[in-house]
């Protein structure tokens, strides 16, 4: 079965698909046009939308698939400031309804699912189920068990900077004297990692983290965006995830202006995936150019 979104995403599906490895090696995404990258934190403690969509998630992914995003990433498990700890068992109770629903209703056909963890263990249910993508905020280092996974099912993986060694970032205010080339050096290492255990390149996506994943000072985010045409020369498609993070400034609740703003000047710059919370402003700004 072959299935096409309105924004060059194309799936084949064998059948059945559940807990089939070869399965996403008939995904395929055309990064010629930028994507967008809706989210569903299932989390109580998110930075920016804590608690919010915990108990209306299957409202909530009707909104984001209507509205026609091309991706939709769902976490249990926050990684910002002042977050805590989150055992195995915690994260896959607060995503397992998710992914179970996605799954048993199909959405896999209309929209790329993406499973936002580090957690091998949560990674696997995920791709069992449909799921496409996952998103790494550790960059493979926060579990040893996580590459042979993603060489299992062949997913999309996104691969994150941070400066931090844990999972957790802090509010450290570090100093670079090229932050660029610094997150060109984490990543081509990560990257590294990854290929040389087998994993397909095509399937790899960088993201330079920023925010505090970069630095407290938030000068770095900021000349970030305006390089990434440096960071595309390493030849993956980016993702950024600028929405509601500190680096913009105000109340969290008065960031999504900006957000949208800067999300824009990214896509200008070459990025081909946009994640964002308020997904209704990007489009009527991004729709023309996808």
């Amino acid at each position: 079965m072959c299935g096409e979104n309105r924004f060059n995403l194309y799936f084949v599906f064998p059948t059945p698909i559940a807990g089939q490895a070869d399965f996403f090696l008939y995904m395929i995404m055309d990064f010629q046009k930028p994507k967008i990258m809706g989210i569903l934190n299932i989390t109580p403690d998110s930075f920016s939308d804590g608690g919010e969509h915990i108990s209306d998630f299957a409202f909530h992914i009707s909104d984001l698939i209507d509205l026609g995003v091309d991706i939709i990433d769902v976490g249990g498990e926050s990684t910002g400031p002042g977050s805590s700890d989150v055992s195995l068992e915690e994260e896959m109770n607060r995503v397992k309804s998710v992914i179970d629903y996605v799954y048993e209703n199909k959405l896999m056909e209309k929209v790329l699912f993406s499973i936002d963890t580090y957690k091998s263990q949560v990674a696997e249910y995920a791709l069992q189920h449909g799921f496409g993508m996952v998103n790494d905020v550790t960059a493979l280092r926060g579990d040893a068990n996580m590459v042979e996974v993603l060489n299992k099912y062949k997913p999309y993986v996104i691969l994150m900077y941070s400066k931090d060694q844990t999972p957790r970032t802090t509010t450290e205010s570090i100093e670079y004297d090229d932050v660029v080339a610094s997150i060109k050096t984490f990543l081509l290492e990560r990257i590294a990692t990854l290929v040389e255990a087998g994993f397909s390149e095509d399937k790899i996506i960088v993201d330079p983290g920023m925010g505090m994943f970069v630095s407290a000072n938030p000068k770095y985010s900021f000349e970030i965006i305006e390089r990434l045409s440096e960071l595309k020369q390493l030849g993956y498609p980016i993702l950024v995830g600028i929405s509601r993070k500190s680096f913009l400034g105000g109340k969290v609740e008065d960031r999504d202006s900006d957000s949208v703003k800067w999300s824009l000047k990214a896509v200008e710059n070459g990025v081909s995936i946009i994640r964002i919370h308020d997904v209704k402003s990007i489009f009527a700004l991004v729709g023309d150019t996808k």
